[in-house]
């Protein structure tokens, strides 16, 4: 099908008695997701005041969800997908600032609302479980245009506040007949999605490719590692979606072994670690696919035939690069060894699309954040990769991953694969931290498997053995968490652990004097000498990130 809304997408499915979506032990025809959508598309209109026309939907995956996604595509409302991990006053800065007229939520949510400033009025937070929609409807007459702005989409947040990524009808609508194509949806795929509906993973790469093949979707009320096996065979799941770190919690579960009978045939999603890729292609029989493209659209990178292990593929122009923030310039080509692995880290900078951004629609209510992503004309992804001679392209993290130590610029990203290929390492997040000389020095979180303990020594000497290993590299403080921080989106949050730095009750390790390869444990008069040191630098802790 080629249709040029989202609108149009789902009035192709008003007459579909085929499953549509599936959630606990509860099935829906697409006629009848369409016909929920329709109820609900005919209280929004009635709802309908002057200006933007936003409905905030604060509420897990689930068939409400769905249906009020399908009422503000119908209706040409703009869904605000609220993040259900965010409260107090981020919650209320989130509703505030993209102009909602009404709240869709449920008890719990109403709840979590009590005594915000939103701007939204109390008879105008819709409970799911008490509000009234018309028994039946017919979707409206006039249908919203393609450039109608449909959903408002934040961004994680892992590396500031987040920004509403603008969306409308009709590329929406084309992401879905891209998506579908590319990773080759099917009419009898069941799609299982755990990840967050407020997150465009979800939206883009599993719900709309669905409805355009009108496949089935199915899901859950949020990610669970242990409930994805079982969810996958009372579905019959056939595709399914991830994003970050979902696959090493998955892995972390018991293996059992019939965990590859089961009816998946591949996955998608991004950031997952080659090694967590590979262990669950072997322990659950299907193929996953690492993707790259953001929310904001600027910038795609596709999968092609035969590309190196690692890679993103290629981009969609022979205008997307790889630059140097600091200089303006192209990086040069990545050199590799014989093991695959980066001998020249200058190679690292921003992918950047030269041609402009075209395919960025924007941030909402946020002109500033829209003018650092489209400087010189140029749209910058915010996120650092590199290229090789062949034209493939790898990723390296978000630009805010950046560290200069002793006057050398690198990424995060690549001194985390290395970490992560200690074997008791499940988890790690490489972050900058003050040097009292100036500049960064390097820390990293450690999430260890079940049982394991950090042996000072034995990781020493792992690093010795690591001849992609830069020399600045090496991180000189160690934290071992019993969790790490993730953002709503399964994603590393970086931030409280920049924040906290050595200023934690995890248990810190540390190489005391620069050129010692040793660790030892750092105390309380350590901690308090660092902070001294940097005091009298005049670089005090900043501690307000």
């Amino acid at each position: 099908m080629d249709h040029a809304t989202v609108a149009d997408l789902l009035l192709a499915r008003a007459d579909d008695d085929h499953p549509g979506l599936l959630f606990g032990d509860d099935a829906w025809t697409w006629r009848e997701v369409v016909s929920e959508s329709a109820r609900r598309a005919a209280l929004l209109t009635e709802l309908r005041r002057p200006g933007p026309f936003h409905a905030g939907v604060l509420l897990p995956n689930g068939p409400d969800y769905l249906f009020w996604l399908g009422a503000a595509a119908l209706s040409g409302a703009t869904l605000v997908g609220i993040n259900l991990t965010r409260r107090g006053a981020e919650l209320a800065r989130d509703i505030s600032h993209t102009d909602c007229q009404v709240i869709v939520t449920d008890t719990a949510g109403k709840q979590s609302l009590a005594e915000l400033d939103t701007g939204v009025a109390d008879d105008r937070i819709l409970v799911v479980d008490e509000v009234q929609v018309p028994d039946a409807a017919q979707p409206p007459s006039g249908l919203p245009d393609a450039s109608a702005l449909t959903v408002l989409l934040f961004t994680s947040g892992s590396t500031g506040a987040p920004k509403a990524v603008k969306c409308s009808q009709g590329r929406l609508a084309a992401i879905g007949q891209r998506a579908s194509e590319l990773y080759g949806f099917r009419r009898d795929d069941v799609c299982y999605c755990s990840m967050p509906l407020f997150h465009g993973n979800a939206i883009m790469a599993v719900w709309a490719p669905a409805l355009v093949v009108g496949a089935t979707f199915a899901t859950r009320p949020k990610f669970s590692a242990s409930g994805f096996l079982p969810d996958v065979r009372r579905f019959g799941a056939t595709f399914f979606n991830y994003v970050g770190k979902s696959l090493a919690y998955i892995l972390a579960t018991p293996e059992q072994p019939d965990d590859a009978d089961n009816t998946l045939e591949r996955g998608f999603g991004t950031e997952a670690s080659e090694r967590d890729i590979a262990a669950f292609q072997r322990r659950f029989g299907c193929r996953v696919v690492e993707g790259y493209g953001s929310s904001e659209g600027g910038a795609i990178i596709t999968r092609v035939p035969d590309m190196p292990p690692g890679s993103l593929g290629r981009p969609s122009n022979d205008q997307t690069v790889v630059v140097n923030p600091e200089t303006g310039e192209e990086c040069p080509r990545a050199v590799f060894d014989e093991h695959g692995r980066l001998l020249n880290p200058e190679a690292i900078g921003e992918i950047v699309n030269k041609a402009g951004a075209a395919g960025f629609e924007g941030y909402y209510n946020n002109p500033e954040a829209e003018k650092a992503r489209t400087r010189n004309g140029w749209y910058w992804s915010g996120d650092l990769g590199y290229r090789d001679a062949d034209g493939f392209f790898y990723f390296a993290g978000r630009s805010s991953d950046w560290l200069r130590v002793d006057s050398e610029n690198f990424a995060a990203a690549p001194v985390e694969r290395i970490l992560f290929r200690h074997p008791d390492v499940v988890m790690v997040a490489v972050y900058a931290v003050p040097d009292a000389r100036g500049g960064d020095q390097v820390m990293a979180a450690l999430e260890l498997a079940e049982g394991a303990t950090f042996d000072p020594d034995a990781f020493a000497k792992f690093l010795e053995t690591q001849a992609d290993l830069g020399t600045k590299w090496a991180p000189r403080f160690i934290r071992v968490v019993d969790q790490m921080p993730l953002t709503g989106t399964n994603k590393v949050f970086k931030t409280p652990l920049q924040r906290d730095g050595w200023h934690t009750t995890d248990e810190v390790w540390w190489r005391a004097e620069r050129g010692d390869n040793t660790y030892r444990r750092l105390t309380a008069d350590d901690a308090r000498a660092l902070d001294r040191e940097l005091r009298a630098h005049g670089r005090p802790y900043d501690r307000s990130l």
